[in-house]
């Protein structure tokens, strides 16, 4: 049966994989793989969106560093990195080495973050996890914490997109107990979610086609070549406050 408290689901994952794989590679390997890759798309749809050097940052469920770490380059971006896993916070804080970054342990859904402080909130591989109502508290939350124009910017699951479709499958078929949560979101509410918590209307890409622009040739572990425009896999939802 399927664990829905991701308070205990998530870091049980992550103890399964350092007890079969060790250390460094179960800490890549607890937040879906292709650690470079990814974190280097994420990295340039944040571009994509105005991020600059001097910008406030939240990374929501920052696990192990992966967008931290492409970060690290801005010497003057304000990072907050929030996870409920003590050990993804540890290596990501020593991944980037930077002093004057935050990375938090976290308990529920609340951002320890001061109202209208942050320009952007990312939330990459995370809604896919909980509760709709949890990703909701999340929304509210984001939109407490960004200035007037910033974004919440996320990724997600839907039945749509064939290969999300196979993670479908994947978790109909699984007779593992205690499995931490696939969360799958329609569109209309994510919609419905941004209007009631004050995010203007989402522009939302589909996870299997290319529109992160990206200056550089970004190689996959299974060796796809992205290029030009490139996607992660999951779907993304981009949200400006009011």
């Amino acid at each position: 049966m399927t664990n829905t408290n991701f308070l205990k689901s998530y870091p049980d994952h992550v103890a399964g994989l350092l007890k079969r794989l060790g250390n460094e590679t179960a800490l890549r390997q607890a937040i879906g793989g292709d650690f470079v890759a990814v974190g280097k798309l994420e990295f340039w749809l944040l571009m994509s969106l105005g991020l600059a050097d001097g910008a406030f940052l939240v990374d929501i469920g920052c696990g192990s560093g992966r967008l931290a770490c492409q970060l690290a380059k801005f010497e003057h971006l304000r990072y907050l990195g929030t996870d409920v896993v003590p050990e993804l916070l540890e290596y990501a804080r020593l991944l980037t080495n930077r002093a004057d970054w935050q990375f938090l342990l976290t308990n529920g859904v609340c951002i320890p973050c001061e109202d209208n402080k942050a320009d952007y909130v990312a939330s990459f591989s995370v809604f896919t996890h909980l509760l709709h109502e949890e990703t909701y508290r999340y929304f509210l939350e984001a939109n407490r914490i960004l200035k007037p124009g910033g974004y919440l910017v996320f990724s997600f699951l839907e039945f749509r997109i064939a290969c999300h479709w196979e993670t479908f499958i994947s978790s109909v078929n699984s007779t593992q107990q205690g499995k931490h949560l696939n969360q799958f979101m329609d569109r209309d509410a994510i919609r419905v979610w941004a209007q009631r918590s004050g995010f203007a209307e989402p522009r939302i890409f589909d996870g299997d086609r290319g529109h992160i622009p990206i200056p550089e040739e970004i190689q996959w572990d299974n060796g796809m070549k992205m290029g030009t425009f490139g996607n992660l896999g999951q779907s993304v939802a981009i949200l400006r406050k009011l």
